[in-house]
């Protein structure tokens, strides 16, 4: 968003009504912030009002004009406010403080309540759904994302509707009576969502979907449909990324690249466009460490460990511990257990000692796991 959306014009427009603020989640600076507004994914877009308080809050990407009917659906009313709405304001403050089961009781009754024609009904409608998927509750969101599917079908909603509740769906415990139907009528609106050529989507999103979709065909053991969506998924992305303006643009695109070069079991082909993005941004760790995982991939271990290095020095914030997950995957694949231990060791340390609002007890326990599954 901030290489494709923030820098249109049109919302020029809104200056003087907003003040914007971008916040690193990385740095141990914004740890306060985050402690008190957890952010679960990025990009999440938080409004908040003069005291603090969050008055709209989304998950997930938007294009400009998604992005410009939030911004007016945020200000302030002298109309009267219906009860939805209220009820909205109320589930998007509990889904910030990290509340998402109560949340996803005041989100429902917002849907309940709205009238036929209110117009933050798709809103909703996915961050229920979000919120369902972060507090495990898999059936339920699947359940209600068909149910809810008919309403939004044909607009942007349908597209987060679809993949969410199929991810969840995908997400449930195979011996769940439930699970085969509810993944393929929810595969088949996540391709219809696909499939129409008048639902607006920026390509992230689009390539969300793609993703969706694949997992789907893995998870019905058709080899065959998910290299074929891989490869059409690759085409697609490198195909945004000739057409992007700037480096910042182009670089949008890598993270999906790369996993679809992982997909189709050609990581070579993610190496010039990270070893440009590492020209582009010297300063960046993202490049040097995707080229970790991508020299991983190839098995070229040496050149896996001197790319996790530069990543290394520079990554800083709970991300590091990704880029120490990952090099402690090279040195176990390398065969080099004592190297993966003490890789292991230095993560566990490295997470208790960030502040609170980044550390995370559930991430601490799950390497203190791994370090002892380590023979």
């Amino acid at each position: 968003m901030r290489a494709y959306v923030y820098t249109d014009k049109s919302l020029e427009r809104y200056a003087g009504q907003f003040v914007w603020l971008s916040v690193n989640t990385e740095s141990p600076k914004n740890a306060a912030f985050l402690k008190r507004y957890p952010i679960p994914a990025l990009p999440t877009l938080l409004v908040l009002n003069a005291e603090g308080a969050v008055t709209t809050r989304y998950v997930g990407g938007a294009t400009v004009p998604q992005l410009t009917k939030l911004l007016d659906d945020s200000k302030p009313r002298t109309a009267t406010v219906s009860e939805s709405d209220k009820l909205l304001t109320q589930a998007d403050r509990l889904a910030a403080e990290g509340k998402h089961g109560e949340a996803v009781k005041a989100y429902e009754s917002a849907l309940a309540k709205a009238a036929k024609n209110w117009r933050k009904y798709g809103r909703t409608a996915e961050s229920m759904l979000f919120s369902m998927s972060i507090d495990d509750q898999n059936e339920p969101c699947a359940t209600r994302a068909l149910e809810i599917y008919p309403r939004v079908k044909g607009s942007s909603s349908a597209a987060n509707v679809a993949a969410t509740g199929l991810s969840c769906a995908l997400s449930l415990d195979e011996k769940n009576a439930k699970r085969a139907e509810l993944a393929a009528s929810l595969e088949k609106a996540t391709r219809e969502v696909f499939d129409d050529p008048k639902i607006a989507m920026s390509h992230d999103d689009r390539s969300g979907l793609y993703i969706a979709l694949i997992d789907a065909r893995k998870d019905a053991k058709d080899e065959q449909g998910a290299t074929e969506l891989a490869k059409q998924w690759a085409a697609f992305l490198e195909k945004a990324a000739a057409e992007a303006k700037t480096a910042e643009q182009r670089a949008v695109y890598d993270s999906h690249r790369l996993n679809a070069y992982l997909d189709l079991g050609t990581p070579e082909k993610a190496i010039p466009m990270l070893e440009q993005s590492q020209r582009d941004f010297p300063g960046d760790y993202n490049p040097p460490a995707r080229l970790a995982i991508a020299y991983k991939a190839m098995k070229d271990y040496d050149k896996a460990l001197a790319a996790s290095e530069r990543a290394v020095v520079k990554v800083y914030g709970p991300r590091k511990l990704t880029v120490l997950s990952t090099r402690a995957d090279i040195y176990m694949e390398k065969g080099d257990k004592e190297a993966a231990r003490a890789t292991i060791a230095m993560a566990i340390e490295y997470a208790k000692s960030l502040p609170e609002g980044q550390r995370s007890e559930r991430r601490i326990a799950s390497l203190e796991r791994r370090l002892a599954s380590i023979q």
